[in-house]
């Protein structure tokens, strides 16, 4: 079987599966699997003395198994049926993408304050972030889609198709482990600061490389020198190691500022401002930045599809 086509088939039909179906909640999905192991192992380790070392033990087990069992696991089917092995692969590139969720989702938190006002805005954007929403302005609301959705651009599409390009299926599931292990346990509070740490900076360093990939594409498809100016003068002002860049991105595509101080699980997080434009974001500019992630989107794999030609 050409080497090319066990790559690029399932990427294509992935994409094309995300683009088209998003992600149902109801459907059965391997992040839900790996929420359910880690949150076991968190109630079974999480406790007594030596949390850090228990903490990496977990996530490192976790990773490993994850590799492994998709190595083989995909190894095996595509020598017993390579049909089902191609099916199963698109299946778990489809899995691995959220750019049509994070479309949708963010829609529905301008839509809900568009048409329902500023509760129902806020009560939707909970949905989608960790800060507490229950004092924001139509304009933070407005803001705080735009910061995640440049920030999930990252984490939830550019950086799981750049572990597929890396390690295939078994790539792109340990890295959703990984993610998915600095989104239940990688907090700064008094339950996980030691048990999450070390599963926090895997996921800085596995977000590095698409961190600053995520935030040149945005600005080279937006053909944006603003966009280009903030990443280099604001990309590493913000408190994450990661997350400035693709929001300097998008900022500076939009000419907007984003940033300042926002609440946390009850406690004030002062993060810098991103950008001195304070201007009011409109509500048409949604679509905007929905073009933009798609266009990203397809970029990248337009990309990784280029690059294994000229690999192999």
């Amino acid at each position: 079987m050409e080497k090319s086509l066990i790559f690029i088939l399932p990427l294509l039909v992935g994409y094309v599966l995300d683009l088209c179906f998003g992600d149902p909640h109801s459907w059965p999905h391997p992040v839900k699997v790996f929420g359910n192991l880690i949150s076991i192992g968190e109630r079974l380790l999480n406790s007594g003395k030596l949390r850090f070392l228990k903490g990496m033990l977990l996530c490192l087990f976790l990773c490993i198994l994850t590799f492994i069992l998709f190595y083989f696991g995909m190894s095996y089917l595509f020598e017993k049926n390579i049909y089902f092995y191609f099916l199963l692969a698109s299946v778990f590139v489809f899995f691995g993408l959220a750019n049509k969720s994070l479309i949708t989702e963010g829609r529905a938190v301008f839509d809900q304050l568009n048409s329902n006002g500023l509760d129902a805005g806020r009560k939707r954007l909970s949905w989608i972030v960790g800060r507490d929403t229950t004092g924001l302005s139509p304009q933070q609301i407005r803001i705080s889609v735009f910061e995640t959705m440049s920030e999930n651009l990252s984490d939830g599409v550019i950086a799981p198709l750049f572990y597929y390009f890396i390690a295939g299926v078994p790539g792109i599931m340990t890295y959703k482990m990984i993610n998915t292990l600095d989104s239940m346990i990688g907090y700064r509070n008094d339950r996980y600061e030691q048990f999450g740490k070390f599963s926090a900076r895997l996921d800085d360093v596995a977000n590095f490389v698409p961190a600053r990939l995520t935030a040149l594409l945005m600005v080279l498809v937006a053909w944006s020198g603003r966009g280009f100016q903030f990443i280099v003068r604001y990309g590493n002002k913000h408190k994450s190691p990661n997350s400035g860049y693709p929001e300097a991105a998008l900022a500076g595509i939009l000419n907007v500022r984003f940033g300042g101080p926002n609440v946390y699980h009850g406690k004030l997080v002062i993060k810098p401002y991103i950008g001195d434009n304070d201007r009011v974001v409109d509500h048409k500019e949604f679509q905007k930045v929905a073009i933009l992630n798609n266009k990203v989107t397809f970029l990248m794999v337009l990309l990784l599809v280029c690059a294994h030609f000229l690999i192999y």
